[in-house]
């Protein structure tokens, strides 16, 4: 039997045993959780999530031009991490970040890689769904009210789009290992004040770089499009394809397998238990 000492944290934030615990929990809820339940999630993540893209364009076009580089990435990465912040400690269903998890399950052989296969592809088009019907509606409003210069989404678009795929995709893996970390790091957390600083500090780099993240990139390149800012279907496609297996590899490889092995392979806990040793004066 449990008792609350066994479950609670004792210190600022969890051991790794406990940390693994809570993502293998977590993955195994939305593996067991009916497929309109998850698709509901993950659309309401790709939704929330697009707020980034909007939030950045706004940035970009209330700015009128930032004269420092620096300035601009740095301010970009700070209001892209309010859109990831809605998603996570919201607890939904983002492709790159809680379903990337999912491989933990696997791992341990609580679950198979065709549960696995279902919900990524259920979490990932969902989001994909969200990313389509927000930029739709950044294109009807945005323009309209002022608050978005069609240019910045081709701005926006530009910083994502001309590489070749093998500096999308490693991009895409560092994208993707941030966002497994932040997960990994907001289950190490026992406050929610800690969480949401976490998750605006690692998100935030995602946006700095900018590194290749799937949704967000998704929204970003999707609205620029509607907008004609000379961005093809086929730009799009080929940012999707490598940016999606460089997120999946890394969340999947070097923080769940990683991670994963490493308390796999951390042995027995030891009790060390300390005599007094009483000296004649």
């Amino acid at each position: 039997m449990t008792t609350d000492s066994d479950t609670e944290p004792s210190g600022a934030s969890l051991s790794y045993r406990k940390i693994l615990e809570r993502e293998m929990e977590s993955a195994l809820k939305e593996i067991n959780r009916p497929p309109k339940g998850v698709f509901l999630s993950g659309l309401s993540a790709g939704l929330n999530l697009s707020f980034g893209a909007l939030l950045m364009a706004m940035a970009l076009t209330f700015s009128g031009g930032f004269e420092s580089r620096l300035v601009q990435q740095v301010t970009l990465g700070g209001v892209s991490s309010i859109a990831f912040l809605f998603v996570i400690i919201g607890q939904t269903e983002l492709f790159t970040a809680h379903s990337t998890m999912a491989i933990l399950p696997v791992l341990d052989g609580r679950a198979t890689l065709r549960e696995l296969g279902r919900v990524w592809s259920v979490t990932y088009v969902s989001n994909l769904v969200g990313c389509v019907l927000f930029a739709g509606l950044i294109t009807v409003i945005g323009p309209a009210l002022g608050i978005v210069d069609p240019n910045t989404f081709g701005t926006l678009a530009s910083a994502l789009l001309p590489y070749p795929w093998w500096v999308i995709f490693s991009s895409g893996v560092i994208a993707g290992w941030l966002m497994g970390l932040v997960t990994w790091l907001v289950a190490a957390s026992r406050d929610t004040v800690s969480r949401i600083l976490f998750v605006i500090i690692v998100t935030a780099v995602i946006g700095f770089g900018p590194f290749h993240h799937s949704i967000l990139g998704s929204t970003e390149i999707i609205t620029a499009i509607f907008l004609g800012q000379g961005v093809s279907l086929g730009d799009f496609a080929h940012f999707l394809s490598w940016t999606t297996v460089g997120n999946i590899v890394g969340g999947g490889v070097f923080v769940g397998l990683l991670n994963y092995g490493h308390v796999a392979l951390a042995g027995e806990k030891q009790d060390v238990e300390f005599e007094a040793v009483q000296r004649d004066e």
